[in-house]
């Protein structure tokens, strides 16, 4: 059954806002855990944005449903992740300059240096994963990294969905959601988890849970931003609540 990673960053990024204490990014989690999440998403950047050390020290003690820790492949971030031990780590890109993640990780032009840190990882336990584009090459250089879990980026794919109108019909969308069923179906064969995740929102995440094999969507900001109208318990609920009617359709058509 489908299921639904909740990232907390942003809670974090209204608190640094104004260099405070609230919102509270472990009540958030709670939040999201009542709301049906599976998972809490914490991404501990290098210039600390917005999720802070003492976040996920917090999160690691509070949190009683799978936490996933996303990082940068550097020697600081492999530390913390080995002393924190969340129950997957995932490596992603990172530029001090950018708002939001962009792009898949490149794995080609690391092989060796990302293979140690999935090794290192995995020896403490930690469910390894990594966030690359929809592109075979890096799909089959994830498996031979090591990699437990692929997690498609669907960026190309939300930006396309809102560039036609929110048509899921229009030729450019069916496009990148190809690429994803083609990636998805290459990291499944590979033995590898098919997770996604990026840009998506109430409006896009549907086309991409009735993929077949999906197992988990990573969603984010639209769920914080909703929960500013709603809650964040009933964001959540609301998000799990149409992707798993979306998940049960792609299985039954």
């Amino acid at each position: 059954m489908i299921e639904l990673g909740v990232n907390i960053d942003h809670v974090a990024t209204v608190r640094q806002a104004r260099r405070s204490y609230d919102p509270d990014p472990v009540w958030a989690a709670v939040e999201a855990h009542l709301g049906g999440a599976d998972g809490i998403t914490v991404h501990l950047r290098e210039d600390r944005r917005h999720i802070q050390d003492e976040d996920v020290l917090r999160l690691r003690a509070a949190t009683q449903i799978k936490l996933n820790l996303e990082m940068a492949a550097t020697d600081e971030m492999l530390a913390i992740a080995l002393a924190l031990r969340p129950e997957m780590a995932m490596l992603v890109p990172e530029g001090r300059h950018e708002i939001t993640t962009e792009g898949g990780l490149d794995i080609l032009s690391q092989e060796g240096r990302f293979k140690e840190v999935v090794a290192r990882l995995a020896g403490a336990g930690i469910v390894t994963s990594v966030f690359i584009d929809a592109d075979l090459a890096q799909v089959e250089a994830a498996g031979r990294i090591g990699a437990r879990v692929c997690e498609i980026h669907t960026g190309p794919y939300a930006q396309a969905f809102h560039e036609q109108g929110r048509d899921a019909e229009a030729p450019a969308v069916l496009q990148h959601l190809a690429l994803i069923r083609e990636a998805g179906a290459a990291v499944r064969q590979l033995g590898m988890r098919f997770n996604a995740g990026h840009a998506l929102n109430y409006f896009n995440a549907e086309p991409i849970a009735r993929l077949p094999g999906v197992r988990e969507l990573h969603i984010g900001h639209a769920i914080v931003s909703r929960a500013l109208f709603v809650g964040l318990r009933d964001a959540v609920r609301e998000m799990k609540a149409l992707m798993r009617a979306a998940a049960q359709a792609g299985e039954q058509a």
